[in-house]
């Protein structure tokens, strides 16, 4: 439990709550609800295993604060509590409600043991990687998607990870739970398109082949795109879109912006992580995927 107080809000409530909910409880020493509801929501922050993280403002010394946050809500009575996320006050409730209201109004934000614990291994998965440890990245992430199978950030991380690795066999069998949704989310159909050049590679012309062909003839759009699966599969990702701009700038809608749409593939593929920040801040883009979406943005635009 913290006690919030002017000095400490930012890094308390609004930077803390980006990783982990942040429960306020505001109440005051005269309010005899506040008294009641407040050893009930300590035991609930003790019943959620670092789920979700308590807090407490006492409306009377931190009245600037209380009095903002109230005004936001309209609400006029205290105890009054308010759910923060992602450095911003998302929710709250009035009142001393018992604690199986407490625990829907939770449920709503918190997530549950198994959420929990696969976000748990996929953040452990990303310091393992930023370590060079990849068998513990690729261990840590088999056991997010194992936890929670509708973790869909953990199984995008774990299927680009094998494929990474080269086992594609290993990433089709981790990518089957989720191959309808590539119509709809477009990191799974980026997966898609990858394993897909995997399977191209396997067995396509030879390298030299193709540069004939286009050397041949500029305008040799499946050449051209042939070409950039093949540097797909190798992952010379840079290289792939080069190929793919070169049909971009020549033809647009090609074969149904087949060249655009594995364009904007091989960027979702190539963008790391972004890292966590504090409300209001923007995380910085990766200069690799900047340059390749203003080169895509040029061409599309022009």
């Amino acid at each position: 439990m913290i006690d919030i107080t002017l000095e400490n809000f930012q890094t308390e409530l609004i930077d803390g709550s980006m990783t982990t909910p942040v429960l306020l409880d505001i109440w005051a020493e005269w309010c005899g609800p506040c008294k009641q509801l407040g050893p009930v929501l300590e035991k609930l922050e003790v019943e959620y295993e670092g789920r979700f993280r308590l807090a407490k403002l006492d409306a009377d010394k931190v009245p600037q604060i209380s009095q903002q946050l109230s005004q936001m809500f309209g609400v006029r009575s205290i105890p009054f509590c308010v759910m923060f996320k992602g450095g911003q006050p998302v929710d709250g409730f009035v009142g001393a409600i018992p604690a199986e209201k407490i625990r829907e109004f939770l449920g709503k934000h918190v997530p549950d043991a198994d959420e929990a614990e696969a976000i748990e291994n996929e953040e452990a998965a990303q310091e393992a990687l930023a370590e060079g440890d990849t068998e513990g990245a690729l261990e840590k992430l088999q056991h997010a998607v194992a936890t929670d199978p509708a973790n869909d950030d953990a199984r995008f991380d774990y299927v680009k990870l094998l494929l990474q690795q080269g086992r594609t066999d290993d990433a089709k069998v981790a990518f089957a739970p989720v191959i309808a949704k590539t119509a709809t989310v477009r990191r799974f159909d980026a997966l898609q398109r990858w394993m897909d050049a995997f399977d191209f590679a396997d067995t396509a012309p030879p390298m030299a082949e193709l540069d004939a062909k286009i050397t041949t003839n500029k305008r040799d759009f499946a050449a051209r795109f042939d070409r950039a699966r093949v540097l797909m599969a190798a992952q010379r990702f840079t290289d792939a879109m080069d190929e793919l701009l070169d049909i971009l700038m020549r033809d647009k809608a090609w074969n149904e912006e087949l060249a655009r749409k594995t364009y904007v593939a091989v960027l979702e593929i190539i963008e790391p992580p972004k890292p966590k920040v504090a409300d209001g801040q923007i995380p910085p883009d990766d200069p690799t995927v900047a340059t390749y979406r203003r080169r895509l943005s040029s061409v599309v635009l022009s």
